[in-house]
């Protein structure tokens, strides 16, 4: 799960202030009043130092830090350790806030995961460069291509549908590379390239006998990828708009992002080919008195243009940049060569100093499975709701713990840091 973090250390949210040159030039009224606020940091300094009077003007650390703990029958126990940090570069004040991210985890299964990403403006938002790197010994749970709906040709076309969604659990090394650079435009206007290196090696079904089919086997022998190993490498093309006052946790604003992968075999890609995604996000805060009184809307959708993907990269469930989408359903749930998902979610303050918030969320997605079930034809809900801890106020950066609940018995609980969108 990837984690995103902002941070600005200044007593008000400076970012809050610095969107304002989105509204005319009008300097608006900061949204968060800090010292009226209370976060864990604060709790930790009541508990740890209860006879010591705190400065309300001490500039707050910009790194948070939480225990990675999880458990499935997939993955065993799981304990690591995540992190995010933020900084404001340069002196221009209407810069976005840079962030980076790093988690690292063992489990009881023997699988070991590793990452770092960042998010970084320069001085004025001239540039942003956005990266990540991860080194993982995986266990992905597959439920086959499509979105549950039966296909109605051979046994290889029934088994590959999986319209029960048995479950079925594949092995392997996987380690990506991928960095792009975005040159600002105009205000809140970007255009961006880069690159993505995606290989995955000794892949295994430790499970299903040999001789059994599997969705796995069936789509790489379809599609002629080598069931063992493979590479997904390939150009990256992107626009992007932002005007959120908060990058870590908007309380209004749009972001936007659309662009083009080309995997190319000179670059040592399995396969050529060509996807194009889609990210849509919009805020809507519905109370001037109190701005967390917030409606959150979200599209992702990715859809396979030309060429073909291994299947282990094809877009679906929890697929996106940050890995948060359909909260409800494990990663890769449903998935498909043209794949589309779209999520409301409203959050609100529970307690008067902020510590404590929550959410309710509802999402839908839909995908195609290249047999007779075409995109937009079916739709598979998920819900939920969701306690929020103020863990950094200066950064708005909340602990996130949310029940979620599918179909198929589908449900579970889901811990991270940051809105899942």
């Amino acid at each position: 799960m990837h984690t995103y973090g902002y941070s600005q250390l200044v007593p008000i949210d400076s970012l809050k202030t610095d969107s304002s040159r989105f509204n005319d030039g009008k300097v608006q009224k900061p949204a968060d009043n800090l010292s009226e606020q209370y976060d864990v940091g604060d709790l930790a300094h009541d508990i740890f130092y209860p006879n010591r009077t705190r400065d309300p003007f001490r500039k707050s650390s910009g790194i948070t830090v939480i225990p990675n703990i999880a458990a499935n029958p997939s993955i065993g126990f799981q304990l690591g350790i995540k992190a995010v940090a933020g900084k404001k570069l340069g002196t221009d004040p209407r810069t976005f806030m840079s962030v980076a991210a790093t988690s690292a985890s063992i489990t009881t299964k023997g699988i070991i995961y590793f990452y770092v990403n960042h998010n970084v403006f320069t001085n004025g938002n001239k540039w942003n460069l956005q990266g990540s790197l991860v080194a993982a010994k995986t266990v992905t749970p597959d439920f086959g291509l499509g979105i549950g709906n039966a296909a109605m040709g051979s046994e290889e076309d029934k088994v590959l549908s999986n319209p029960d969604r048995k479950g079925y659990v594949l092995h392997s090394m996987f380690f990506n590379f991928r960095e792009k650079v975005y040159k600002e435009m105009m205000r809140g206007f970007f255009v961006g390239a880069g690159v993505s290196f995606d290989i995955r090696t000794k892949i295994e079904d430790r499970i299903t006998a040999a001789n059994v089919l599997t969705p796995y086997k069936i789509y790489s022998d379809r599609y002629g990828f080598d069931q063992n190993n493979y590479m997904s490498n390939g150009l990256l093309f992107s626009v992007q708009y932002t005007t959120r006052d908060n990058q870590n946790r908007a309380y209004k604003g749009i972001y936007a992002d659309a662009g083009f992968r080309l995997n190319q075999t000179w670059m040592g890609s399995t396969k050529n080919a060509l996807q194009f995604t889609t990210d849509f996000r919009k805020y809507f805060s519905v109370s001037e008195r109190n701005p967390e009184h917030v409606i959150a809307l979200w599209n992702w959708g990715s859809y396979i243009a030309s060429g073909a993907l291994p299947y282990l990269e094809l877009s679906g469930t929890g697929k996106d940049a940050g890995f948060r989408s359909g909260r409800g359903y494990t990663v890769t749930y449903f998935k498909g060569t043209q794949y589309n998902y779209s999520e409301i979610e409203y959050r609100f303050p529970i307690t008067r100093n902020k510590l404590l918030s929550g959410v309710t969320f509802f999402n839908i997605q839909t995908a195609n499975d290249e047999m007779g079930t075409k995109l937009f034809e079916q739709w598979q809900p998920g819900g939920g709701a969701g306690l929020r801890i103020l863990f950094n106020k200066s950064t708005r950066t909340n602990l996130c713990l949310d029940y979620a609940f599918g179909k198929y018995g589908r449900r579970g609980f889901f811990l991270g840091l940051n809105e899942a969108f």
